[in-house]
């Protein structure tokens, strides 16, 4: 306690109402929420088990937990509950699956499949509504962030649009229920729904859950608020943590009016701001301050900090985005140079990803090793699909999406016109692809390609009564059984490729015994659990690396911070976005680049270029508004005039005296 602040230690000690933490960017706010977590179970004498903290992604709840493991007996640790939104929504939904009409071992659908199911519950209407797929699955997901079930989305939908997508959610619903399945916003929506539905679940919750704690709060959509509001019921017992200047989410269902929502809800709500930033120096802070309070807010705060002014931010004009390209890796190479840092300090980000090509290949021409944020995932690789399918079926039989993904993995002839029919003939049954293959008949399939089929399915049956006792030897044998590392080597470029790719699904295995044993699960539970950290780790990026210099878009670098940032692009219509301005968004675009701006933590520099080339055709810029919105007294403004010039000699010139010290 004694390591925080007047504010923080305020908003650790209080626990007499329900709390805001104000807490704006670098300011400490995962302390306040871990030792506050240690405060309630030490000091106030609560059972860990009765203490719920929710954040919204993997990192953040691992980081959590990691840090709250040092504050408190691992025993203790042991029994929080620290998770994301969808973790505990995923852990409501098991223990009441038989309120919500689920079997034991229901699937867990990504947005992969989500598309898959619909495009073909489209193609049965016409070619041009399966078209549509992709903007259908957008709106079922919108009404299912705020709650709304396909029979009121039906009610309420109007126009050809919104009548297509009502009816596509209403089959799209009935074939997850034939499915025994959820997506990933049911995760959220089911919990919600039951808890407002049925007083008596309702109740039995709160009683599990005596006080809680939610981070970035500003980032809740409308199902996040209702679960949070019916888990804390009465008692109040809540903390939440959010900053509205860093709500950058709306895109994706983000409400931060939640944020004045608790006022509402909560009139004895008690707000502590946290304006301390330990991340940046005073001119960034400054420059950050000024920006945002061109917005409207409810809450008014002010960032400040210890660590001195600071260098001047520094803004580059170039002639076009080929020129501030090669600026900016010049900047990165003259910088370290002259100041001895190492790669990974320095970050580059920009509004859309369709920028960092120019970036990459300025960089691969200075050989720079570079990381763009958002390599590929672990669960991304096709092995590991292919795997986890083989999972999601031995616990759910009726997952037809991991039907189709293993059925011809390893190869057993079975065409696309195959597939279709065994299909059909399930539709006509009303039974799971899986199912209808022990009805099939030598009329649909050949019997060479109906015979592996049925053997793999003997083998799954194996695999499934093998893992009745949380043992995963069944899983291994399936795998020995169906030959699968054979295949890999078939259909890889080289053994090493392939001795790779089996490593990975070795490492999965591993993964899954380590959390059969550690968390005491059984083997479905375990692989529900796998499934949906596949489901977030799809969300989130790759860890960052200190040799090189990290490339990511606004959005994704939220939550993280660099001592050396480049904001590229800042013009009209891509900072703040053409769509954004368009429609009335320009606020949200502000607060993302305040995120941009408290990103950097000792300089800061921001680049325009005068023309840039759009649909083949090379178009005149304007420098971003946010650009004036800026301190001039904190800014060097650089782009050809003479001072420039000068300045640039000089720099030179420190450029040449630190290469021969370290030539030297």
């Amino acid at each position: 306690m004694s390591r925080l602040n007047p504010q923080q230690r305020e908003a650790v000690r209080y626990i007499d109402g329900p709390l805001l933490v104000l807490a704006g960017a670098g300011s400490g706010k995962t302390s306040v929420i871990t030792e506050k977590i240690a405060f309630l179970i030490k000091q106030c004498g609560l059972r860990p088990d009765r203490v719920a903290a929710v954040t919204f992604t993997n990192k953040a709840a691992r980081e959590m937990r990691q840090r709250v493991g040092n504050l408190l007996s691992k025993e203790a640790a042991e029994s929080l509950t620290i998770s994301t939104f969808h973790q505990l929504g995923l852990t409501i939904i098991r223990r009441e699956q038989a309120q919500l009409s689920l079997r034991r071992g229901f699937s867990i659908f990504d947005n992969q499949d989500t598309l898959t199911l619909l495009q073909e519950l489209l193609r049965q209407e016409s070619k041009a509504a399966a078209e549509q797929a992709g903007a259908v699955a957008q709106r079922i997901s919108a009404w299912k962030n705020t709650c709304t079930d396909s029979e009121e989305a039906l009610r309420e939908a109007s126009g050809p649009a919104d009548l297509l997508a009502a009816r596509s959610y209403q089959r799209y619903s009935d074939a997850l229920r034939a499915f025994n399945a959820v997506d990933f916003d049911d995760l959220l929506m089911l919990p919600a729904r039951l808890l407002e539905g049925c007083s008596d679940t309702r109740q039995r919750w709160q009683e599990r859950v005596h006080y809680m704690l939610v981070d970035e709060y500003q980032d809740t959509n409308e199902a996040q608020y209702r679960l949070v509001r019916q888990l804390t019921g009465l008692r109040a017992a809540l903390t939440v943590v959010g900053d509205d200047d860093q709500s950058i989410y709306a895109w994706r269902g983000a409400r931060p009016e939640n944020l004045a929502q608790l006022q509402a809800d909560f009139p004895g709500l008690r707000i502590v701001k946290l304006e301390q930033n330990y991340r940046s120096t005073g001119r960034i802070l400054q420059a950050a301050n000024q920006l945002i309070a061109n917005n409207a807010h409810l809450f008014e705060k002010q960032l400040w900090s210890g660590l001195g002014p600071g260098d001047p931010l520094r803004v580059i004009e170039c002639a076009d985005e080929d020129a501030e390209a090669g600026q900016v890796v010049a900047e990165i190479l003259d910088h370290q140079l002259r100041r001895g840092t190492r790669l990974g300090d320095y970050a580059i980000l920009y509004r859309g990803n369709h920028q960092s090509k120019l970036v990459e290949l300025a960089l691969q021409q200075q050989g720079v090793p570079y990381q763009i944020s958002g390599g590929t995932s672990f669960f991304a690789r096709n092995e590991i699909k292919d795997v986890m399918a083989y999972l999601r079926l031995l616990i759910n039989r009726d997952d037809d999406n991991a039907f189709l993904r293993i059925a011809n993995v390893p190869r057993r002839g079975l065409g696309t016109a195959t597939l279709q029919a065994i299909g059909s003939l399930a539709a006509q049954q009303h039974c799971s692809m899986a199912q209808a293959c022990s009805d099939v008949g030598s009329d649909i399939i050949n019997p060479a390609s109906l015979r592996q089929l049925q053997t793999l399915l003997g083998h799954l049956d194996e695999a499934r009564r093998a893992g009745d006792s949380g043992n995963i030897a069944g899983v291994h044998q399936l795998l020995r059984n169906i030959r699968y590392e054979d295949w890999l080597h078939r259909n890889s470029s080289s053994e090493d490729v392939a001795q790779r790719r089996m490593g990975n699904v070795h490492f999965l295995l591993d993964s899954l015994s380590r959390l059969i044993q550690r968390e005491q699960r059984t083997l479905p539970d375990a692989i529900a659990q796998l499934v949906l950290r596949d489901l977030m780790e799809q969300q989130e990026e790759e860890k960052n690396s200190d040799t090189c210099v990290q490339l990511l878009t606004l959005h994704a670098a939220k939550g993280l911070e660099f001592p050396h940032v480049f904001i590229v692009g800042m013009e009209e219509k891509l900072l703040p976005h053409r769509n954004s301005v368009e429609s009335g968004a320009v606020e949200e675009e502000r607060r993302l680049a305040y995120v941009g701006l408290t990103r950097a933590q000792q300089t800061l520099c921001m680049t325009w270029s005068r023309t840039r080339r759009q649909f083949g055709e090379r178009v005149d810029c304007q420098p971003s508004r946010f650009l004036d919105e800026l301190p001039r007294e904190d800014m060097e403004w650089l782009g050809g005039t003479e001072k420039d010039v000068e300045r640039n000699l000089a720099r030179g010139r420190e450029t040449l005296t630190s290469l021969q010290a370290l030539l030297d």
